[in-house]
């Protein structure tokens, strides 16, 4: 019973936020790029720029060119994305077709900021509890499950050919404000999307290796995973096994791991990495700084 409760109320959140997410592309859209003629990315921009040289109102181009790529999604996604992008594309049309914003600002770098940041909220929140508001990531999942091309890739020339013909037939300024504007709605999208932690991976090899693992534990509590290395012949002709350190950290921390390594180890080899995705380990301990950061037992014995 209780778990059926929670499943209700899981979903009952998700569709939640997918309507905040409507409300503020919608925001976006009709409070400023609309009235200013500016583009987007994506299916967005498709309608739009369609809508700058015929009377048919927005929602139902956004529909409209929404259609194919939702076919494309039901041979790729899941049916159940299909389904609440679906139900949020029709949202979002009807949102932006009954709603009505006054023109907040006539500037045009203000418009392609707050344009794009609205947008790209609305879309990102969307794309969190499992639905899309614009075709194009679809198409993207599409052609990446069939031809092996990068999602970024295939988004990205869509939307070169699209601000291209922005740049032929209607001008290149607005094709310009609408490139930012497309920048500034993706940036916050992967915002949303991941979240503001943003980790980076780093491994060192250090003769002082024993010193750095208690001190990247002690001072960060980062946790690590330590791999067995052997030297190999270099310049002092010898064989040496010692531990290769391993650990993720927050972007913040970066110059801080690197005083510690260099206050022991000035000569320490250090490799550093983006990373992508986190999940498991002591992670949670690691963010939230309040925490006791006890050093594990085995650390603390070679301590002693």
């Amino acid at each position: 019973m209780q778990s059926k409760r929670t499943k209700y109320f899981k979903l009952l959140s998700e569709y939640f936020q997918v309507a905040l997410g409507i409300v503020l592309a919608s925001i976006g859209l009709k409070a400023f790029l609309l009235p200013n003629g500016f583009m987007d990315g994506g299916v967005t921009g498709i309608a739009l720029l369609v809508n700058s040289f015929v009377n048919i109102n927005i929602s139902y181009l956004l529909i409209a060119f929404s259609i194919p790529f939702l076919i494309l999604g039901y041979f790729t996604v899941s049916k159940r994305i299909i389904i609440k992008s679906v139900i949020s594309i029709l949202g979002l049309a009807l949102f932006i077709h009954f709603e009505n914003f006054e023109t907040i600002t006539n500037d045009k770098f203000l418009i392609s900021i707050f344009g794009g940041l609205f947008l790209g909220a609305g879309i990102g929140i969307a794309i969190r509890n499992g639905s899309v508001l614009d075709g194009s990531e679809i198409l993207g999942v599409f052609v990446n499950d069939r031809f092996g091309i990068s999602i970024g890739k295939v988004i990205l020339v869509f939307n070169v050919i699209l601000f291209a013909i922005t740049a032929i037939l209607i001008s290149t300024e607005i094709a310009m404000y609408s490139i930012l504007t497309y920048i500034v709605t993706a940036k916050v999208t992967d915002l949303v999307i991941e979240g503001f932690e943003d980790f980076i991976g780093v491994t060192i090899v250090s003769k002082d290796y024993e010193e750095i693992k208690v001190a990247i534990i002690k001072e960060l509590g980062a946790g690590m995973t330590i791999y067995k290395g052997r030297r190999g012949f270099g310049s002092t002709g010898e064989f040496q096994d010692f531990d290769i350190i391993h650990t993720i950290i927050n972007r913040i921390d970066i110059k801080k791991i690197y005083r510690i390594i260099s206050r022991i180890d000035d000569d320490a080899f250090i490799v550093e990495f983006d990373v992508n995705s986190v999940k498991g380990g002591v992670l949670r301990r690691y963010l939230n700084k309040k925490k006791d950061k006890k050093l594990p037992s085995f650390i603390a014995e070679e301590k002693l």
